[in-house]
């Protein structure tokens, strides 16, 4: 600083006021004379700038007549902001004064005093000599005055001070307060005013500062403000546009790239190569180096992916989430919608704000559908966002009958043998994400007409109908035909009725617990398994030794009396009832007194069956006859082994389950059942075929991108861009030349017939070439003007 001051106490030593207030940092009570008198100076340069700026008003320039005097004015601004922490009781009354000149004289200020005294404000704030809550509003209307560079500096200011108050831990009686002015300022008319709050919330929200009910509300109630422009900025904001700036673009942050999880720097890729080096190539040093340089790449790469995940998974802090009364805002901007003049890309953006809260809260708007209907034509502008729109909007409880005429609508302008392939891909895809969220809206009929396009040449329409078969083969096969069916994991599935809920009645999972349990028990069921395949083996034995002395001791008989059957019927049935008494006195023994009756007519209906099954077996092989005592061999051991089994299923059914007798699971018995689900679900998702449907949940939570249905489709090329390709295709090909050129050009020696002409040829035949051409020349000078015209009529 040019400027000097004389220091008391010190001989004609003169110091300007930076090495002043350095000196006055070490030593601060040793100079509070020369801190009065530059404090006086202060005041005496304020005051005698407020009465040149009254005299000076009239002025068009509002700039005081003498320079000098705000420039003194700004460095002891500037100065005493520096000193006023180390003299607290001196300079109390100083930060009060400096925002009061402020908020009085903002307007009439020239720039550069504007911005010092500004700083010297923000200086005292950073160092907590000023509250942020007292000057909040002073910052709030420095950004409206006009000036760039001010705005910039008083809304990174705002925005620094409250992520720092923040950041360790939150304040909730002070951050209401703050949200309270900028809240009363966004619901201001002055647009001006509303904007700066509305971007200030909407950055403070962004760094995830302020992203509570609150903040979030008070954003979407900004899509009702009087001005559009404050409209359509909330709109861009909700959409997760651009960040949201100025038309200027003067709004930009430049430290914001400190928060940015998204950084601007390119992922790390790492190949076989690089891993095959590290491990294989190479001194014991190099290699070491290198597995070090691969473990920070990996590092690097799991650290990009946390951060994308993070940013991609923005639901918990989007404002959407946050709506206190979602209906109310999707009717009110809807209504908005209806009745606005508005350009058609607001008209869109208001449009995709109704559709993603109608699809995230799960709403009924019935009006939306038929509104969206009037707008699906091929031709429409920007359709594939309006389509994107509509299929967000879709979800499992709006009724299917209202969403049945838009959905007609696509199918008969998108989908028809007239339309363009794009048209067509876009069409399927569009059907295929409604019937994703509402299956109920496809037919049989209507299912196999779309399903046809999978023969088509177009890429882009076959692939669109292939997906449309295999969603379907998940959802509800019995609408394909059999050659498109494949193999479903379920051929009974079927879609949901309208309103039909799946009520859980048990924990999930606890099945698979009691299937572990079942194969723990299986080790100690196996005796019993041996014992009853012991008894099947004797048994059979049994029947096979009946069978070869029968057949030895009675070949010659082969007539069999009345009596002799009668009497072995007799025999038969008297086996089975003893069998059965055998069988009622084990039950009874068993303890089962109670259910006697039932188990006796279980019990003889499993053994007729079985012995049914042994019969028919038996009449079916026609290698021998056979006597009726062979069946009864058979029977003995059907019925030892069906008691066995019985008395089996007895045991496990009087087993306790798997948890305990009251039902209640332990910590270990949940995480079990978490590591089975977990394998059961890496299981199917091997053995899967097709794809798994989503939840009605996660299609709500998620994003429909427009891009996603036009893939796979060929935009068209401009001439530049066909250009680029034929170019391109060139690239390894050699310009055109002529035969000759290239002939000429070559460098691998003359051909034969060049080779001809410079052969030595005779003596002889170049004499006879010579009278040759002699002769030949003398024919044509004899007939040169003497053409024969036909013989003359006259002589």
């Amino acid at each position: 600083m040019a400027d000097s001051l004389s220091a008391s106490g010190r001989s004609s030593e003169k110091v300007s006021l930076q090495s002043l207030q350095s000196k006055m940092k070490i030593d601060p009570e040793g100079y509070e004379t020369e801190l009065g008198l530059v404090y006086n100076q202060f005041k005496s340069a304020l005051d005698l700038f407020q009465q040149q700026a009254a005299l000076s008003f009239a002025s068009s320039s509002g700039v005081c007549a003498d320079p000098t005097i705000y420039k003194d004015l700004s460095d002891r601004a500037t100065f005493l902001s520096h000193v006023t922490p180390f003299y607290p009781k001196q300079l109390a009354e100083f930060p009060a004064e400096l925002a009061e000149f402020l908020k009085s004289s903002a307007r009439t200020l020239p720039s550069g005093l504007r911005c010092h005294v500004t700083q010297a404000l923000i200086l005292l704030i950073n160092r907590d000599m000023v509250d942020i809550s007292e000057t909040l509003a002073l910052f709030m209307e420095l950004q409206t005055l006009g000036d760039r560079t001010l705005r910039n500096l008083a809304f990174t200011h705002v925005v620094h001070s409250i992520r720092r108050m923040n950041k360790k831990h939150k304040n909730e009686a002070k951050n209401r307060a703050l949200q309270n002015i900028l809240f009363s300022l966004l619901q201001q008319d002055d647009e001006a005013r509303a904007k700066r709050a509305l971007i200030t919330l909407c950055e403070l929200h962004r760094r995830k500062v302020w992203f509570d009910d609150r903040t979030a509300n008070s954003i979407c109630m900004a899509c009702f403000h009087s001005s559009s422009r404050i409209m359509i900025a909330a709109l861009s904001f909700l959409l997760d546009y651009e960040k949201i700036e100025d038309n200027d673009n003067d709004d930009s942050d430049a430290s914001s790239g400190e928060d940015d999880p998204n950084p601007r720097t390119a992922q790390v890729v790492i190949s076989k190569e690089s891993i095959y080096k590290a491990h294989n190539k190479g001194t014991v040093a190099s290699k070491k180096k290198k597995k070090a340089k691969l473990q920070r790449a990996i590092r690097s790469m799991k650290r990009q992916q946390r951060l994308s995940s993070e940013n991609n998974n923005s639901n918990y802090y989007s404002p959407f989430n946050h709506l206190k009364d979602a209906q109310g805002f999707a009717e009110r901007l809807f209504s908005r919608l209806q009745t606005c003049n508005e350009r058609f890309e607001v008209k869109m953006m208001m449009l995709k704000v109704i559709a993603r809260t109608v699809g995230l809260h799960r709403l009924i708007l019935l009006n939306f559908y038929p509104f969206l209907q009037k707008y699906v034509q091929p031709h429409q502008r920007d359709i594939t966002n309006l389509l994107a729109a509509a299929v967000q909007a879709c979800h499992d409880l709006v009724p299917p009958d209202a969403v049945e005429p838009l959905f007609k609508q696509i199918v008969n302008q998108f989908v028809h043998d007239h339309s363009r392939p794009e048209a067509i891909a876009v069409g399927l895809n569009v059907i295929r994400e409604i019937c994703l969220r509402i299956p109920l809206l496809m037919n049989e009929d209507l299912l196999q007409d779309l399903v046809l396009y999978k023969k088509s040449h177009e890429k882009a329409v076959s692939i669109a109908a292939r997906s449309l078969i295999t969603l379907f083969r998940e959802v509800c096969p019995s609408l394909l035909i059999k050659k498109d069916r494949g193999r479903p994991i379920d051929p009974k599935a079927r879609p949901k009725a309208y309103g039909e809920v799946n009520i859980v009645s048990s924990v999930p999972g606890v099945e698979l617990l009691e299937e572990l349990n079942d194969d723990d028990d299986d080790d100690e069921d196996k005796e019993d398994s041996d014992d009853v395949d012991d008894l099947a083996s004797r048994g059979s034995d049994d029947d096979s030794e009946n069978e070869e002395m029968v057949s030895a001791s009675d070949e010659g008989d082969q007539i069999y009396s009345d009596d002799a059957e009668s009497e072995d019927g007799d025999v038969q049935d008297g086996s089975v009832d003893e069998d059965g008494d055998d069988a009622v006195d084990n039950d009874s023994g068993g303890g089962e007194g109670e259910d006697k009756d039932e188990d006796e007519d279980q019990e003889e209906n499993d053994e007729d069956s079985y012995a049914r099954a042994i019969i028919n077996k038996v009449n079916k092989s026609t290698a021998r006859k056979r006597k009726f005592s062979d069946f009864d061999g058979q029977l003995l051991a059907a019925d030892t082994s069906l008691r066995a089994l019985k008395k089996m299923t007895e045991e496990k059914l009087k087993k306790p389950p798997s948890d305990s007798t009251d039902g209640i699971l332990s910590n270990e018995d949940f995480q079990r059942i978490k590591e089975l689900t977990a394998k059961k679900d890496a299981r199917i998702a091997l053995n899967r075929q097709g794809f798994k449907v989503p939840s009605s949940d996660d299609l709500s939570a998620k994003r429909v991108d427009p891009a996603t249905l036009e893939v796979h489709v060929r935009a068209r090329l401009n001439k530049e861009e066909r250009l680029a390709l034929v170019r391109a295709g060139r690239e390894d090909r050699e310009s055109y030349k002529s035969r000759i050129a290239v002939k000429q050009k070559k460098t691998g020696g003359q051909s034969n017939r060049q080779k001809e002409h410079k052969k030595q040829m005779p003596l002889a035949a170049k004499r006879a070439k010579v009278a040759r051409s002699r002769q030949e020349k003398k024919r044509k000078q004899s007939l040169s003007g003497k053409q024969f015209r036909g013989k003359k009529a006259w002589k």
